[in-house]
């Protein structure tokens, strides 16, 4: 998907924006707009990657019954995600979205690369409370993010190491599922 720069530096004069990393499902457009109550691929920039840092599945969203993203600090780590320039008015809606007056996420200033730019003070957001060991994706959170990585561009490779991780991860969920509800049978039929 191609997004022409020149529509964002266009709206830039007309109203008050910020830049925004996405890394999870808000890289999908379609997801987006679902919180922010707009058309959200206007406001694509484009691929973008964020040095320093790696994903994670280290939060768990009870609103979509899933394992959800989250970056971590990682000196040799290197996310990749899509950066959009918003509206300031949508600010209020993406806080909403990332929970962040639950404490769930909190927002974190960052630099990103994309189209040969550093963008800088660009706005992200980061879990609060980590879980200690990473929690598998549902089937609707890995589709949305395969859909946003692939639709905006991310690189093959990425995209490719994202589906292998996601997948593995709901791997390893099933099997310890499968062990635990064996181990209740076992135990109830000894009871």
């Amino acid at each position: 998907m191609s997004f022409p720069a020149s529509q964002v530096t266009q709206r830039q004069h007309k109203e008050a924006m910020f830049y925004y990393f996405a890394y999870g499902s808000c890289m999908c457009p379609v997801d987006l707009k679902r919180s922010l109550g707009e058309k959200t691929h206007i406001y694509v920039i484009g691929p973008a990657q964020l040095l320093g840092y790696r994903l994670g599945f280290y939060s768990y969203s009870a609103l979509r019954r899933s394992g959800v993203l989250d970056i971590i600090k990682d000196q040799s780590g290197v996310v990749e995600g899509v950066l959009y320039q918003l509206p300031w008015r949508l600010s209020e809606h993406l806080d909403e979205r990332e929970g962040v007056v639950h404490n769930w996420y909190r927002q974190e200033t960052i630099n990103v690369s994309s189209r040969d730019r550093v963008y800088q003070n660009v706005r992200t957001y980061v879990v609060i409370d980590k879980l200690t060991e990473e929690l598998a994706p549902n089937d609707w959170y890995f589709n949305v993010v395969l859909r946003g990585a692939v639709t905006c561009g991310l690189t093959e490779q990425y995209c490719w190491n994202l589906f292998n991780h996601m997948h593995q991860l709901q791997q390893n969920y099933s099997h310890a599922s499968t062990n635990i509800a064996i181990g209740i049978r076992q135990l109830k039929d000894r009871g």
